[in-house]
């Protein structure tokens, strides 16, 4: 999908038995190819908590993955473990919040500033073992920004929940807009490949809106063949219509037992019929449905300040009544510190 990246699967062997795999990709330096930047969105999937090989030590897993990476001719080595390491229930961030308005002398101004209820030891093991052994990470921007993958994400648990169970955990303000919606007459439906460019008509409004940068169209079209091509749908379209014209989409990846919500776009003009509550409630419905552990709603800013631009988006997902999950974040290991400093360099003046 990315244009520009070579991409290698790797796998871990105990003989002939695999017991971890990783995705690379790798961005080559402009006008020298045989340098490149290896990145591991989301991995290596390896037993990073030894729960599952309790002999095998960290080194022993990323040592091999160091050394192949550098043959390849890698000067940087960028991953992201999947560990959590503190999680926040939404009544917690709640009441963080509350404590903005009820007089509180020194309200909590970050997610992470409030006590969790729930962390990891091992997690918090891990992310010093990394340090230990050469891996560094960028101190990232104010809202907790720093990764390429969100750090902060928010889900909602589906396992052992009724669908009424899941409802009845929104707030009064998201049972009341998806309420709205119906009455109002959205539609939501699924939409398929040739759907993609009335998403990507409302995406790139809402890109102008909120002031980021859309990708093509292009893009989305390649996701969606590369992702739907073995028969089965990972990736759904959802369309949300009012009185004959596109509200609002999204885009939902499916994998396994976990849903992710991955793209949204909205109008300006149908936002008082509240279509967006009411394709997430879909969404939600969807993967309960097909037996999704955990649905999740993806990134956010590590905000609990209400002056703060992206805490409306916090907002809006505490309403659905799940729980902030931090994890440990993206690290790096320098191969070729003059290379990697180099490339620095033109990314900074690339902005």
């Amino acid at each position: 999908m990315k244009v520009g990246w070579d991409h290698e699967s790797l796998g871990w062997f105990d003989g002939s038995q695999l017991v971890a795999a990783g995705l690379v990709l790798y961005r080559p330096v402009p006008r020298f190819p045989r340098r490149s930047l290896a990145y591991l969105p989301e991995g290596p999937d390896i037993d990073w908590q030894r729960e599952r090989y309790p002999s095998i030590s960290l080194a022993e897993w990323l040592e091999p993955l160091l050394a192949h990476c550098r043959g390849r001719g890698a000067f940087q080595v960028k991953m992201g473990p999947p560990v959590p390491v503190r999680r926040w229930q939404a009544d917690t961030i709640k009441a963080s919040i509350a404590s903005w308005s009820d007089g509180s002398a020194d309200p909590p101004r970050r997610i992470s500033e409030t006590l969790a209820d729930w962390h990891s030891t091992r997690g918090v093991q891990l992310t010093e073992r990394l340090r230990s052994m050469g891996w560094s990470q960028e101190s990232g921007d104010d809202a907790g920004f720093g990764d390429v993958q969100p750090r902060f994400v928010f889900q909602v648990p589906l396992a052992g929940r009724s669908i009424g169970d899941v409802f009845a955990g929104f707030n009064q303000l998201w049972r009341r807009n998806i309420r709205k919606a119906e009455k109002a007459g959205v539609e939501v439906t699924r939409g398929g490949i040739a759907d993609l460019a009335a998403f990507h008509e409302v995406y790139v409004e809402t890109a102008a809106r909120d002031h980021f940068t859309p990708r093509g169209l292009q893009y989305f079209e390649r996701m969606w063949r590369e992702l739907n091509r073995e028969g089965s749908e990972p990736l759904s379209l959802y369309l949300a219509h009012h009185e004959g014209h596109l509200a609002a989409a999204t885009l939902m990846v499916t994998v396994g037992n976990h849903a992710w919500y991955s793209y949204g776009a909205s109008t300006t003009a149908d936002r008082d019929v509240r279509p967006s509550n009411a394709l997430q409630w879909r969404m939600i419905s969807d993967a309960h449905a097909a037996g999704c552990a955990v649905y999740d709603l993806r990134g956010i800013a590590d905000t609990l300040d209400p002056s703060n631009h992206l805490f409306g988006l916090v907002q809006f997902k505490v309403g659905t009544g799940g729980f902030a999950l931090e994890y440990v974040g993206e690290w790096d290991y320098i191969l070729r510190a003059g290379w990697a400093a180099a490339f620095r360099a033109y990314q900074s003046r690339r902005g």
